[in-house]
Protein backbone atom coordinates (compact mmCIF):
# COMPACT_ATOMS: atom_id res chain seq x y z
CA UNK A 1 0.00 0.00 0.00
CA UNK A 2 2.97 2.38 0.42
CA UNK A 3 4.61 1.88 -2.98
CA UNK A 4 3.75 5.45 -4.07
CA UNK A 5 4.92 7.11 -0.85
CA UNK A 6 7.13 10.17 -1.67
CA UNK A 7 10.86 9.54 -1.60
CA UNK A 8 11.44 12.28 1.02
CA UNK A 9 8.94 10.65 3.38
CA UNK A 10 10.53 7.23 2.91
CA UNK A 11 13.98 8.69 3.64
CA UNK A 12 12.70 10.34 6.80
CA UNK A 13 11.14 7.09 8.04
CA UNK A 14 14.31 5.20 7.21
CA UNK A 15 16.31 7.71 9.26
CA UNK A 16 13.98 7.11 12.19
CA UNK A 17 14.59 3.36 11.81
CA UNK A 18 18.34 4.00 11.86
CA UNK A 19 18.06 6.12 14.99
CA UNK A 20 16.20 3.34 16.80
CA UNK A 21 12.95 5.31 17.07
CA UNK A 22 10.86 2.54 15.45
CA UNK A 23 10.14 -0.75 17.22
CA UNK A 24 11.54 -3.97 15.83
CA UNK A 25 9.09 -5.55 13.40
CA UNK A 26 7.08 -2.34 12.92
CA UNK A 27 8.77 -1.17 9.70
CA UNK A 28 11.03 -2.35 6.89
CA UNK A 29 12.58 -0.62 3.90
CA UNK A 30 11.65 -2.41 0.68
CA UNK A 31 12.92 -2.13 -2.86
CA UNK A 32 10.30 -0.93 -5.36
CA UNK A 33 10.52 -3.79 -7.83
CA UNK A 34 7.80 -5.57 -9.87
CA UNK A 35 5.03 -6.95 -7.67
CA UNK A 36 3.20 -8.30 -10.74
CA UNK A 37 6.13 -10.40 -11.94
CA UNK A 38 5.69 -14.18 -12.21
CA UNK A 39 8.87 -14.59 -10.13
CA UNK A 40 8.01 -13.99 -6.46
CA UNK A 41 11.62 -12.88 -5.88
CA UNK A 42 10.68 -9.67 -7.72
CA UNK A 43 7.91 -8.84 -5.19
CA UNK A 44 9.40 -5.70 -3.54
CA UNK A 45 12.02 -7.53 -1.48
CA UNK A 46 13.21 -6.20 1.89
CA UNK A 47 16.37 -4.10 1.78
CA UNK A 48 16.65 -3.18 5.49
CA UNK A 49 14.94 -4.39 8.66
CA UNK A 50 15.16 -3.37 12.32
CA UNK A 51 17.10 -5.65 14.64
CA UNK A 52 17.94 -4.56 18.20
CA UNK A 53 20.72 -7.10 18.49
CA UNK A 54 24.35 -6.41 19.27
CA UNK A 55 26.57 -6.92 16.23
CA UNK A 56 29.76 -8.96 16.80
CA UNK A 57 31.88 -6.18 15.24
CA UNK A 58 29.84 -2.96 15.29
CA UNK A 59 28.34 -3.52 18.75
CA UNK A 60 25.17 -1.44 19.34
CA UNK A 61 26.08 1.26 16.84
CA UNK A 62 23.48 0.05 14.32
CA UNK A 63 19.96 -1.28 14.73
CA UNK A 64 19.14 -1.67 11.02
CA UNK A 65 20.60 -4.47 8.97
CA UNK A 66 20.52 -5.13 5.20
CA UNK A 67 19.03 -8.31 3.75
CA UNK A 68 20.82 -10.95 1.72
CA UNK A 69 18.90 -9.99 -1.43
CA UNK A 70 20.06 -6.38 -1.09
CA UNK A 71 23.71 -6.94 -0.16
CA UNK A 72 24.67 -10.01 -2.16
CA UNK A 73 24.77 -8.44 -5.61
CA UNK A 74 26.13 -5.08 -4.37
CA UNK A 75 29.07 -6.70 -2.56
CA UNK A 76 29.84 -8.85 -5.61
CA UNK A 77 29.87 -5.76 -7.82
CA UNK A 78 31.97 -3.68 -5.39
CA UNK A 79 34.52 -6.47 -5.11
CA UNK A 80 34.61 -6.74 -8.90
CA UNK A 81 34.30 -10.52 -8.92
CA UNK A 82 34.01 -12.25 -12.28
CA UNK A 83 31.54 -15.02 -11.33
CA UNK A 84 28.97 -15.32 -8.57
CA UNK A 85 28.58 -19.03 -7.84
CA UNK A 86 25.63 -20.37 -5.87
CA UNK A 87 23.53 -23.50 -5.56
CA UNK A 88 20.38 -24.24 -7.54
CA UNK A 89 17.93 -23.09 -4.86
CA UNK A 90 19.10 -19.53 -5.57
CA UNK A 91 18.44 -19.74 -9.31
CA UNK A 92 15.09 -17.92 -8.98
CA UNK A 93 16.94 -15.03 -7.29
CA UNK A 94 18.98 -14.27 -10.39
CA UNK A 95 16.28 -11.87 -11.64
CA UNK A 96 16.38 -9.74 -8.46
CA UNK A 97 20.21 -9.91 -8.43
CA UNK A 98 20.47 -8.32 -11.88
CA UNK A 99 17.50 -5.98 -11.31
CA UNK A 100 19.22 -4.12 -8.48
CA UNK A 101 22.56 -3.86 -10.30
CA UNK A 102 20.71 -2.52 -13.35
CA UNK A 103 18.93 0.12 -11.24
CA UNK A 104 22.24 1.15 -9.64
CA UNK A 105 23.92 1.23 -13.04
CA UNK A 106 26.91 -0.76 -11.83
CA UNK A 107 29.04 -3.70 -12.94
CA UNK A 108 27.25 -7.07 -13.26
CA UNK A 109 29.17 -10.28 -12.44
CA UNK A 110 28.21 -13.49 -14.21
CA UNK A 111 25.93 -15.71 -12.10
CA UNK A 112 26.29 -19.50 -12.25
CA UNK A 113 24.12 -21.97 -10.34
CA UNK A 114 25.06 -25.59 -9.68
CA UNK A 115 23.77 -28.46 -7.54
CA UNK A 116 24.78 -28.47 -3.90
CA UNK A 117 27.25 -31.04 -2.60
CA UNK A 118 25.46 -33.84 -0.74
CA UNK A 119 27.44 -36.69 0.79
CA UNK A 120 26.04 -39.89 2.24
CA UNK A 121 25.64 -40.46 5.98
CA UNK A 122 25.94 -36.80 6.90
CA UNK A 123 24.21 -33.43 6.52
CA UNK A 124 25.62 -30.37 4.76
CA UNK A 125 22.89 -27.83 5.50
CA UNK A 126 24.11 -24.94 7.66
CA UNK A 127 20.84 -24.99 9.60
CA UNK A 128 21.12 -28.69 10.36
CA UNK A 129 24.81 -28.37 11.23
CA UNK A 130 24.00 -25.47 13.55
CA UNK A 131 21.34 -27.58 15.27
CA UNK A 132 23.79 -30.43 15.78
CA UNK A 133 26.32 -28.06 17.33
CA UNK A 134 24.05 -25.87 19.48
CA UNK A 135 22.08 -28.86 20.83
CA UNK A 136 25.34 -30.66 21.70
CA UNK A 137 24.77 -33.67 19.48
CA UNK A 138 28.40 -33.12 18.43
CA UNK A 139 31.34 -31.43 20.13
CA UNK A 140 31.53 -28.11 18.32
CA UNK A 141 32.01 -26.96 14.75
CA UNK A 142 35.36 -28.75 14.55
CA UNK A 143 33.95 -32.11 15.63
CA UNK A 144 35.75 -34.61 13.35
CA UNK A 145 32.41 -36.24 12.45
CA UNK A 146 31.29 -33.07 10.66
CA UNK A 147 32.38 -32.24 7.11
CA UNK A 148 33.18 -28.66 8.05
CA UNK A 149 36.68 -27.58 7.04
CA UNK A 150 37.67 -27.30 10.71
CA UNK A 151 36.18 -30.74 11.41
CA UNK A 152 38.01 -32.32 8.48
CA UNK A 153 41.26 -30.62 9.50
CA UNK A 154 40.95 -31.89 13.08
CA UNK A 155 40.19 -35.38 11.86
CA UNK A 156 43.37 -35.33 9.78
CA UNK A 157 42.10 -34.84 6.23
CA UNK A 158 44.53 -32.81 4.13
CA UNK A 159 43.77 -29.96 1.73
CA UNK A 160 45.34 -32.03 -1.06
CA UNK A 161 42.89 -34.90 -0.45
CA UNK A 162 39.86 -32.59 -0.29
CA UNK A 163 40.87 -30.84 -3.53
CA UNK A 164 41.40 -34.19 -5.27
CA UNK A 165 37.92 -35.29 -4.16
CA UNK A 166 36.38 -32.06 -5.50
CA UNK A 167 38.17 -32.46 -8.82
CA UNK A 168 36.86 -36.00 -9.21
CA UNK A 169 33.19 -35.26 -8.52
CA UNK A 170 33.24 -32.04 -10.58
CA UNK A 171 30.37 -29.55 -10.85
CA UNK A 172 26.91 -30.45 -12.12
CA UNK A 173 23.36 -29.14 -12.18
CA UNK A 174 21.97 -32.59 -11.39
CA UNK A 175 20.85 -33.35 -7.84
CA UNK A 176 22.90 -36.22 -6.46
CA UNK A 177 24.38 -37.74 -3.30
CA UNK A 178 28.09 -38.59 -3.37
CA UNK A 179 29.14 -41.74 -1.47
CA UNK A 180 31.28 -40.97 1.57
CA UNK A 181 33.78 -43.64 0.56
CA UNK A 182 34.87 -41.47 -2.40
CA UNK A 183 36.08 -38.79 0.00
CA UNK A 184 37.68 -41.42 2.23
CA UNK A 185 39.46 -42.90 -0.79
CA UNK A 186 41.23 -39.63 -1.56
CA UNK A 187 42.12 -39.09 2.11
CA UNK A 188 43.50 -42.63 2.29
CA UNK A 189 45.51 -42.23 -0.93
CA UNK A 190 47.12 -39.01 0.28
CA UNK A 191 47.89 -40.26 3.79
CA UNK A 192 49.36 -43.49 2.42
CA UNK A 193 52.05 -41.40 0.74
CA UNK A 194 52.76 -38.95 3.55
CA UNK A 195 52.09 -40.74 6.86
CA UNK A 196 54.99 -42.49 8.60
CA UNK A 197 54.21 -45.96 9.95
CA UNK A 198 54.38 -46.76 13.64
CA UNK A 199 53.41 -49.66 15.90
CA UNK A 200 50.50 -49.23 18.32
CA UNK A 201 47.70 -51.28 19.88
CA UNK A 202 44.27 -49.89 20.72
CA UNK A 203 42.92 -52.72 22.92
CA UNK A 204 46.00 -54.29 24.51
CA UNK A 205 46.28 -57.95 25.52
CA UNK A 206 49.32 -58.83 27.62
CA UNK A 207 51.72 -61.34 26.08
CA UNK A 208 54.50 -62.94 28.15
CA UNK A 209 57.40 -64.53 26.25
CA UNK A 210 58.21 -67.39 28.61
CA UNK A 211 61.56 -68.38 27.12
CA UNK A 212 63.07 -64.92 27.64
CA UNK A 213 64.62 -63.79 30.93
CA UNK A 214 62.74 -61.15 32.89
CA UNK A 215 65.46 -58.55 32.29
CA UNK A 216 65.61 -59.17 28.54
CA UNK A 217 65.65 -55.98 26.45
CA UNK A 218 66.66 -55.55 22.81
CA UNK A 219 65.76 -53.28 19.90
CA UNK A 220 64.52 -53.97 16.41
CA UNK A 221 64.50 -51.73 13.34
CA UNK A 222 60.95 -50.97 12.16
CA UNK A 223 60.30 -49.43 8.74
CA UNK A 224 58.96 -45.88 8.51
CA UNK A 225 57.74 -46.44 4.93
CA UNK A 226 57.88 -50.21 4.31
CA UNK A 227 58.68 -51.13 0.72
CA UNK A 228 59.45 -47.52 -0.26
CA UNK A 229 62.48 -46.37 1.74
CA UNK A 230 65.06 -47.88 4.05
CA UNK A 231 64.32 -45.33 6.79
CA UNK A 232 63.82 -47.01 10.18
CA UNK A 233 63.02 -46.27 13.80
CA UNK A 234 63.91 -48.30 16.89
CA UNK A 235 61.32 -50.38 18.76
CA UNK A 236 62.15 -52.03 22.09
CA UNK A 237 61.37 -55.70 22.67
CA UNK A 238 61.13 -57.16 26.19
CA UNK A 239 59.68 -60.21 27.87
CA UNK A 240 56.27 -58.50 28.17
CA UNK A 241 54.56 -57.06 25.11
CA UNK A 242 50.98 -56.36 24.00
CA UNK A 243 48.94 -57.30 20.94
CA UNK A 244 45.39 -56.42 19.94
CA UNK A 245 42.90 -58.36 22.06
CA UNK A 246 41.05 -59.26 18.85
CA UNK A 247 44.18 -61.03 17.58
CA UNK A 248 43.71 -63.92 20.05
CA UNK A 249 40.94 -66.52 20.11
CA UNK A 250 40.51 -69.41 22.50
CA UNK A 251 39.07 -71.48 19.67
CA UNK A 252 40.69 -71.15 16.26
CA UNK A 253 38.53 -70.32 13.25
CA UNK A 254 38.91 -70.63 9.52
CA UNK A 255 40.50 -67.53 7.94
CA UNK A 256 41.64 -66.29 11.37
CA UNK A 257 45.35 -65.49 11.17
CA UNK A 258 45.82 -64.39 14.77
CA UNK A 259 47.06 -66.31 17.79
CA UNK A 260 45.16 -69.35 19.10
CA UNK A 261 45.98 -72.62 20.89
CA UNK A 262 48.29 -74.68 18.70
CA UNK A 263 49.18 -71.71 16.45
CA UNK A 264 52.06 -69.33 15.88
CA UNK A 265 52.13 -65.71 14.75
CA UNK A 266 54.85 -63.33 13.65
CA UNK A 267 55.41 -60.22 15.73
CA UNK A 268 56.18 -57.69 13.01
CA UNK A 269 59.90 -56.84 12.78
CA UNK A 270 60.60 -59.21 15.73
CA UNK A 271 60.18 -62.96 16.39
CA UNK A 272 57.65 -65.69 15.61
CA UNK A 273 55.86 -66.72 18.80
CA UNK A 274 53.87 -69.87 19.57
CA UNK A 275 50.94 -70.21 21.95
CA UNK A 276 51.65 -71.90 25.28
CA UNK A 277 48.79 -70.99 27.67
CA UNK A 278 46.45 -68.19 28.69
CA UNK A 279 44.76 -66.80 31.81
CA UNK A 280 41.35 -65.29 32.60
CA UNK A 281 39.97 -63.08 35.33
CA UNK A 282 36.88 -63.81 37.45
CA UNK A 283 34.57 -62.46 34.74
CA UNK A 284 36.01 -64.78 32.10
CA UNK A 285 37.96 -62.05 30.27
CA UNK A 286 41.31 -63.14 28.88
CA UNK A 287 44.02 -61.17 30.68
CA UNK A 288 47.28 -62.79 29.60
CA UNK A 289 48.69 -65.14 26.99
CA UNK A 290 51.98 -66.98 27.48
CA UNK A 291 54.05 -67.78 24.38
CA UNK A 292 57.46 -69.06 23.39
CA UNK A 293 59.53 -67.09 20.89
CA UNK A 294 61.58 -68.71 18.12
CA UNK A 295 64.83 -66.86 18.68
CA UNK A 296 66.51 -68.38 15.61
CA UNK A 297 63.97 -67.98 12.81
CA UNK A 298 66.46 -67.61 9.97
CA UNK A 299 65.77 -69.99 7.09
CA UNK A 300 62.39 -71.10 8.48
CA UNK A 301 59.00 -70.42 6.93
CA UNK A 302 57.39 -67.57 8.90
CA UNK A 303 53.83 -67.83 10.24
CA UNK A 304 51.09 -66.51 7.96
CA UNK A 305 49.71 -64.07 10.53
CA UNK A 306 51.79 -60.94 11.14
CA UNK A 307 50.64 -58.89 14.15
CA UNK A 308 51.23 -55.36 15.39
CA UNK A 309 52.53 -55.17 18.95
CA UNK A 310 54.03 -52.83 21.55
CA UNK A 311 56.48 -53.99 24.22
CA UNK A 312 57.43 -52.56 27.56
CA UNK A 313 60.23 -50.06 26.77
CA UNK A 314 62.17 -51.49 29.73
CA UNK A 315 61.37 -54.52 31.88
CA UNK A 316 58.54 -53.60 34.25
CA UNK A 317 57.92 -50.18 32.64
CA UNK A 318 54.50 -49.49 31.10
CA UNK A 319 54.48 -48.51 27.41
CA UNK A 320 53.42 -45.04 26.30
CA UNK A 321 49.66 -44.71 26.89
CA UNK A 322 47.26 -42.68 24.78
CA UNK A 323 43.57 -42.11 24.13
CA UNK A 324 42.15 -43.02 20.71
CA UNK A 325 38.97 -41.48 19.35
CA UNK A 326 37.59 -43.78 16.68
CA UNK A 327 35.12 -41.99 14.40
CA UNK A 328 32.54 -43.58 12.14
CA UNK A 329 29.62 -42.30 10.07
CA UNK A 330 27.49 -39.74 11.92
CA UNK A 331 24.21 -41.09 10.50
CA UNK A 332 23.11 -44.64 9.74
CA UNK A 333 20.95 -43.67 6.73
CA UNK A 334 22.68 -42.75 3.47
CA UNK A 335 20.46 -39.64 3.06
CA UNK A 336 19.46 -38.45 6.54
CA UNK A 337 18.30 -35.07 5.20
CA UNK A 338 15.43 -36.89 3.48
CA UNK A 339 14.13 -38.25 6.80
CA UNK A 340 11.52 -36.16 8.61
CA UNK A 341 12.97 -36.96 12.05
CA UNK A 342 16.56 -36.81 10.86
CA UNK A 343 18.01 -36.49 14.36
CA UNK A 344 16.64 -39.94 15.17
CA UNK A 345 19.01 -41.32 12.53
CA UNK A 346 22.17 -40.35 14.42
CA UNK A 347 24.46 -43.36 14.72
CA UNK A 348 24.89 -44.35 18.39
CA UNK A 349 28.51 -45.46 17.84
CA UNK A 350 29.76 -42.66 15.60
CA UNK A 351 32.42 -41.98 18.26
CA UNK A 352 34.19 -44.55 20.40
CA UNK A 353 36.69 -43.27 22.95
CA UNK A 354 39.28 -45.94 23.77
CA UNK A 355 41.42 -45.40 26.86
CA UNK A 356 44.59 -47.26 27.73
CA UNK A 357 46.00 -47.70 24.24
CA UNK A 358 49.73 -48.39 23.89
CA UNK A 359 52.16 -46.94 21.35
CA UNK A 360 55.83 -46.93 20.42
CA UNK A 361 58.05 -44.48 22.35
CA UNK A 362 58.37 -42.19 19.30
CA UNK A 363 54.79 -41.00 19.85
CA UNK A 364 55.94 -39.08 22.93
CA UNK A 365 57.47 -36.42 20.66
CA UNK A 366 54.34 -35.78 18.58
CA UNK A 367 52.45 -32.50 18.35
CA UNK A 368 48.84 -31.67 17.35
CA UNK A 369 48.28 -32.25 13.65
CA UNK A 370 50.96 -34.94 13.24
CA UNK A 371 49.72 -37.87 11.18
CA UNK A 372 50.64 -41.54 11.31
CA UNK A 373 49.60 -44.87 9.99
CA UNK A 374 49.22 -47.23 12.94
CA UNK A 375 50.13 -50.49 11.24
CA UNK A 376 47.08 -52.71 10.65
CA UNK A 377 44.83 -50.19 12.45
CA UNK A 378 44.36 -47.14 10.23
CA UNK A 379 45.47 -43.55 9.80
CA UNK A 380 45.51 -41.37 12.90
CA UNK A 381 46.07 -37.68 13.65
CA UNK A 382 47.19 -36.10 16.93
CA UNK A 383 44.30 -34.10 18.41
CA UNK A 384 44.64 -30.55 19.86
CA UNK A 385 43.28 -31.92 23.16
CA UNK A 386 46.65 -33.61 23.70
CA UNK A 387 48.70 -32.47 26.69
CA UNK A 388 52.18 -33.46 27.93
CA UNK A 389 51.82 -37.04 29.08
CA UNK A 390 48.22 -37.21 27.80
CA UNK A 391 48.30 -38.03 24.10
CA UNK A 392 44.98 -38.02 22.20
CA UNK A 393 44.67 -39.24 18.61
CA UNK A 394 41.79 -39.26 16.14
CA UNK A 395 41.27 -42.01 13.60
CA UNK A 396 41.16 -40.22 10.26
CA UNK A 397 40.22 -43.21 8.12
CA UNK A 398 40.61 -46.98 8.07
CA UNK A 399 43.31 -48.69 6.02
CA UNK A 400 40.72 -49.85 3.52
CA UNK A 401 37.00 -49.55 2.99
CA UNK A 402 35.18 -52.02 5.21
CA UNK A 403 32.36 -54.29 4.04
CA UNK A 404 29.95 -52.57 6.44
CA UNK A 405 30.75 -49.16 4.95
CA UNK A 406 30.12 -50.50 1.45
CA UNK A 407 26.75 -51.75 2.64
CA UNK A 408 25.87 -48.39 4.22
CA UNK A 409 26.83 -46.57 1.03
CA UNK A 410 24.59 -48.77 -1.05
CA UNK A 411 21.38 -49.09 0.92
CA UNK A 412 19.19 -47.25 3.39
CA UNK A 413 19.53 -48.28 7.01
CA UNK A 414 16.96 -48.44 9.79
CA UNK A 415 17.15 -45.18 11.79
CA UNK A 416 18.68 -45.52 15.26
CA UNK A 417 18.27 -43.52 18.45
CA UNK A 418 19.95 -40.10 18.68
CA UNK A 419 23.07 -39.57 20.76
CA UNK A 420 23.90 -36.52 22.79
Amino acid sequence: PWRERPIEESLALFDQMRQGRVDEGKATLRMKMDHKNENFNMFDLIAYRIKFTEHPHAGNKWCIYPSYDYTHCIVDALENISHSLCTLEFESRRASYYWLLEVLGTYKPLVWEYSRLNITNTVMSKRKLNQLVTANYVNGWDDPRLLTLSGLRRRGATAKAINAFCREIGITRNENVIPMHKLEHHIRMDLDISSPRILAVLRPLRIVVANLPEDHCEEFDAKVFPGRTEQTYKVPFTRVCYIESTDFKEVDEKDFFGLAPGKSIMLRYAYPVTYKSHSKDASGRITEVVVDADLSPAGKKPPKGVMNWVAQPKPGQEPLRFEARVYDYLFTHDDPAAIEDWLADLAPESLQIIQGCYGSPQLAATKPGDQYQFERLGYFCVDPDSRPGQLVVNRTVTLKESASQKQVAGQKQVPSKPIK
